[in-house]
């Protein structure tokens, strides 16, 4: 890195999952048609006055508590005042002077595989603006959002790579799905990703000009985003110039950061305490109550995975990566004790399926009932893995227990000793040349006679107790 080194710090804007905005009574909906979901106080109506969305305090607490977070019980709140299309009101209330929470952290494994504190500086709440939709000569304004409410969360510039970076956003769209509070979609906006990057010599306590790189819809751009921009700026300075201070947004098609402004001065904003909304003490007994009601942090699951259920490093990712299917999975293995094996279907044939229709596990009919009794019809012989894979496809896209599918398509397995024996017997009866072979080639002819077996009764017979009653009667016919 020609003895440069990159500091990096995060702002990310979360989109909390409440049911009304943050200061209004306006619902909120990703998909609603535009400008159905507003109401006076989103719009700016003169004398609308601001009310707090307890459950979004609620939601903030518990990524304080999740972040490591310092909570301050009062909740104050200012106005940031600017003037632009999407701010109806002309000011955004936010938390400028008192964020919820301050000095936390987040722990994150570095390029070393080595445990690394990345440091949060603060967790504030405030209100979303509206969406802008830019044309070819005109910008359309949607206001369903504005007034949803908003968790910013801020690090300090202690990132040094693009991979701790990834990381460390990975991490934090985990912690915020696994406690519900937001979708983190970084596709719909739901999650936005803010990099401040800048370059300075090794050993050098002074930061460098420092490039803002606005709204990175998901984590592989946040990495080659940076990427980029550290090439782009040792080679600013290598050849002798100055990386000037601007705000930069990632090409998607040339994967090149590309200006959108200079930055000069720093915006005033002319922040002041928000008049319409008193100071609140929260009270104690709330605080810990809400606290005490987090649900498992993905950390905790993984070890509980790991110890409980005893799967395999690589297949407790693959579950934790997808909310819904890791939540497929916990319902299942409540009424099953095959952790293994309803994991195998879940991250095996159940998502090559959900791959190939390009859907989520929610979309189909399965359920966890329908998959746990198929998994315990196959532990019990009854069908076979081949014969699952009929079931699956029938459960897969309509709720029929197994146990009647299993009925009405005719797969239970052969697994009566003597039937298999009425059946294969005249088989090997028929085919004594074979037997001479079994000394010098047992696997061809155990093999011979399995594919008869299969072949007569359509593959219904269970395969370890008809290849021990074939070697039975082989030795059997040997030895006579």
């Amino acid at each position: 890195m020609h003895n440069f080194e990159v500091v990096i710090g995060i702002e990310n804007h979360v989109e909390l999952k409440t049911k009304t905005k943050m200061f209004s009574k306006g619902p909120v909906s990703y998909d609603a048609p535009a400008n159905t979901m507003v109401n006076i106080m989103d719009m700016g109506y003169p004398g609308a006055m601001p009310t707090v969305n307890k459950q979004g305090v609620a939601l903030a607490l518990l990524a304080c508590q999740a972040l490591n977070l310092e909570i301050d019980p009062i909740v104050q709140f200012d106005r940031k005042n600017y003037y632009y299309p999407d701010l109806a009101k002309g000011f955004q209330i936010t938390q400028q002077y008192f964020p919820i929470g301050k000095n936390g952290f987040l722990t994150i494994l570095d390029e070393n595989n080595q445990p690394l504190n990345i440091e949060i500086e603060r967790l504030h709440i405030e209100e979303d603006t509206a969406k802008q939709l830019h044309l070819a000569d005109k910008t359309l304004l949607d206001y369903n959002r504005a007034g949803i409410g908003l968790i910013e969360i801020v690090t300090r510039p202690v990132l040094r790579s693009a991979y701790q970076a990834k990381k460390y956003v990975e991490a934090l769209r985990e912690i915020l799905l696994y406690l519900n509070v937001s979708d983190a979609k970084m596709n719909e906006g739901s999650l936005r990703c803010d990099v401040n990057i800048s370059l300075r010599p090794l050993g050098s306590n002074q930061l460098g000009n420092k490039v803002e790189i606005k709204n990175l819809n998901s984590i592989n751009n946040v990495e080659k985003a940076i990427e980029f921009e550290i090439k782009r700026q040792s080679q600013i300075i290598l050849s002798g110039g100055v990386v000037e201070q601007e705000t930069r947004r990632f090409d998607e098609k040339t994967k090149e950061t590309v200006l959108m402004r200079k930055k000069t001065d720093a915006t005033d904003y002319k922040y002041f305490s928000e008049p319409n909304i008193f100071p609140i003490k929260l009270d104690e007994t709330w605080i810990t109550k809400i606290l005490a009601s987090a649900p498992e942090l993905p950390n905790q699951k993984r070890q509980r995975y790991r110890e409980e259920y005893h799967l395999k490093e690589s297949d407790i990712e693959v579950l934790l990566q997808d909310y819904d299917l890791m939540n497929f999975f916990e319902a299942s293995v409540k009424n099953n004790s095959n952790y293994e094996m309803v994991a195998n279907y879940l991250i095996g044939d159940i998502s090559a399926y959900l791959n190939a229709k390009n859907i989520t596990i929610k979309e189909t009919k399965l359920t966890p009932a329908n998959l746990s009794e198929m998994i315990d019809l196959i532990v019990k012989n009854i069908i076979s893995t081949k014969q699952a894979k009929t079931v699956l496809t029938h459960i897969l896209t309509t709720d029929v227990k197994p146990e009647i599918l299993v009925a009405k398509l005719g797969l239970k397995q052969i697994t009566d000793p003597q039937e298999i024996i009425n059946i294969i017997t005249p088989v090997i009866e028929n085919n004594l040349a074979m037997l001479t072979q079994y000394d010098e080639r047992p696997e061809r002819v155990i093999k011979f006679f399995m594919g008869e077996l299969m072949k007569l009764t359509k593959g219904q017979v269970a395969p370890e107790i008809g290849q021990q009653v074939v070697l039975e009667l082989i030795t059997k016919k040997k030895n006579t």
